[in-house]
């Protein structure tokens, strides 16, 4: 009985979200057809790949923003038979990319030619991804033609656009109006959306019409692949025929590591998210978080010196393993974690100037040859998880559809380092490992991850958020194991980022109270309140992530979806 109450203990005052409880089937999502379209592929016998893949894919019509068929990401899966695996469907660079693209002549970074327009897109992986994972894992019942259905319908009769919809779509006028194609479609040459009227993309539903006939390699080698080539060619993008044809998915092993008891299954490299919240968590387990107030001085400037620790490491050491021989091994060994906390005062911040990468040697690290993501998590009646993370980067990426293909693409591009100890569009400061290179990935934070206790499933979360994903996933999984928060006072509580660089604690509002925030400030901290990204509606200002999360009682088998709050319309859905 006690891992039940760890779990379900109420924390008085936390806001509630609103939550899913049930034996059966469930899908957690940022927006709630896409959500019911995944419960709709378990109540017809599909498994959590198979409905993974249909919310993913409905999420790109629904969700605009971040949804997406024209980005990548990662996705997190374990069977219920103890099988696990990664998918790793991150957007590559073009083969036309160079290391200098985005700095002028005097090697300064041209403001914006990283973020917006066609040279800011990278060759994007979501379709070959999901389709891999589907071939994989699905439970062979399910026709691609099935999964692609739900997305490619609601792309041709259209959905109701909500509040918050019209809002962040008017708040993106300034990057979508510098694409005809995107200014047609999503706002209408002016004539704003407004609540409760019906979006339809015909286009994106004549995309969705080919892949379903033709299978998911028609994105890469038939008539999308033309149209999207054509298009960027005709306004200076560099991906090409060829870079869609070339462009593969990758299955990764994936990272495992412990906490308290618990086993952790998260994201390899170039994800940078499951090394540093491994770090993260064993610097921590040799301290009595539990024993820490949630929103006090002592936690915070805890978890913030681990943080900026980790997030040092990433900076110096992580990449495209398939370019860059990364150290994870030597970066997750105990010892070296225990050096390093070992340098943390507990009374003191440590200025971030004084930390740099770890490892007292680099060679493993050899140098590679001269904001807005989503995530929804599945598990179906057997006990098969996805953890899925996806992302286009920026809010509606790069503001460009490509041509008649309906397709908003990615700005990826700019999680490149383009240019060494220059800050990219979340603030993080980058590597020579990351530096840009053709046909490379771009390092992440996306942090789809699963928790085990005794060989069970527990925990499935992951978030959007650029810089700040891994410390969001970090402190919802400890909210549950250390603080013994419910599933939706987890997701709930306030939350807060330290990424190294710059060196500040960002936080949402009403994190603490004034005493504590004074606290930390005499500890050396400096603080500064989460404002908007670029585009985003007021409604989320100082907002950080979207933890859409599973758990289930381990005594009772039950499993709690929690919507994250924080996102209008996310949705719990069980089938």
């Amino acid at each position: 009985m006690l891992l039940l109450a760890m779990f379900f203990m109420p924390l008085k005052g936390s806001p509630l979200s609103p939550v899913v409880t049930t034996s059966r089937g469930l899908v957690v999502a940022a927006e709630g057809h896409a959500a019911e379209a995944g419960a709709t592929i378990l109540r017809k016998g599909g498994n959590a790949v198979d409905a993974a893949v249909a919310t993913a894919l409905t999420l790109a019509v629904t969700y605009p923003r971040a949804g997406n068929i024209g980005g990548g990401g990662f996705m997190v899966v374990r069977l219920a038979d103890g099988t696990a695996t990664a998918f790793d469907f991150r957007e590559v660079a073009p083969a036309g990319a160079t290391r200098n693209l985005y700095q002028d002549a005097e090697g300064k970074l041209v403001k914006g030619r990283s973020t917006k327009g066609h040279l800011a897109a990278a060759v994007p992986g979501t379709v070959a991804g999901l389709a891999l994972a589907m071939q994989r894992l699905g439970s062979g019942k399910m026709a691609w033609a099935d999964l692609v259905e739900p997305a490619r319908a609601l792309a041709e009769k259209g959905f109701e656009v909500t509040d918050a919809m019209a809002e962040d779509l008017r708040a993106s006028a300034d990057l979508m109006g510098a694409n005809a194609a995107a200014r047609r479609i999503f706002l209408r040459d002016g004539n704003f959306y407004r609540a409760g009227e019906t979006m339809r993309q015909p286009h994106l539903a004549a995309t969705l019409a080919r892949l379903q006939a033709e299978g998911p390699r028609e994105f890469y080698t038939g008539r999308t692949a033309e149209l999207l080539a054509a298009d960027m060619a005709a306004h200076g993008g560099l991906i090409t025929k060829e870079d869609l044809a070339n462009y593969r998915p990758v299955e990764r092993a994936v990272l495992r590591g412990a906490y308290r008891g618990y086993e952790l299954i998260t994201m390899p490299p170039p994800s940078s998210g499951g090394i540093a919240l491994l770090q993260m968590l064993t610097m921590l387990e040799g301290h009595d978080v539990a024993a820490l107030a949630p929103a006090g001085a002592a936690k915070i400037h805890l978890f913030v010196e681990v943080m900026r620790r980790a997030y040092a490491d990433r900076a110096a050491y992580l990449g495209d393993p398939d370019f860059t021989k990364i150290p994870v091994a030597a970066l997750l060994d105990p010892d070296y974690l225990a050096r390093r906390a070992a340098t943390i005062d507990s009374n003191r911040a440590t200025p971030s100037k004084m930390i740099g990468g770890g490892l007292a040697s680099v060679t493993e690290a050899e140098k590679p040859e001269p904001l807005e993501t989503t995530h929804f998590s599945v598990m179906d009646a057997a006990g098969n998880v996805v953890s899925c993370t996806y992302t286009i980067n920026g809010i509606y990426g790069c503001g460009v559809v490509a041509g008649e293909t309906g397709i908003l693409l990615n700005n990826e591009m700019d999680d490149f380092t383009s240019l060494p100890g220059t800050p990219n569009t979340f603030g993080l400061v980058q590597g020579e490992a990351n530096a840009i290179h053709p046909r490379k990935r771009p390092l992440s934070s996306m942090t789809p991850t699963i928790v085990l206790r005794d060989g069970k499933v527990v925990i499935v979360t992951g978030s959007p958020g650029g810089a700040t994903i891994i410390n969001t996933v970090l402190q919802v999984i400890t909210n549950l194991i250390d603080h013994h928060m419910t599933t939706s006072e987890a997701v709930a509580a306030k939350r807060f980022n330290h990424q190294w660089l710059p060196d500040a604690i960002t936080y949402e509002p009403g994190l603490a109270s004034e005493a504590v925030m004074d606290e930390l400030r005499v500890r050396g901290h400096e603080l500064k309140l989460r404002k908007l990204y670029p585009n985003d509606p007021p409604r989320w200002s100082g907002m950080q992530g979207s933890a859409e999360t599973i758990v289930v009682d381990p005594v009772t088998g039950l499993r709690t979806g929690a919507p994250d709050g924080r996102r209008p319309g996310t949705a719990a859905v069980s089938d």
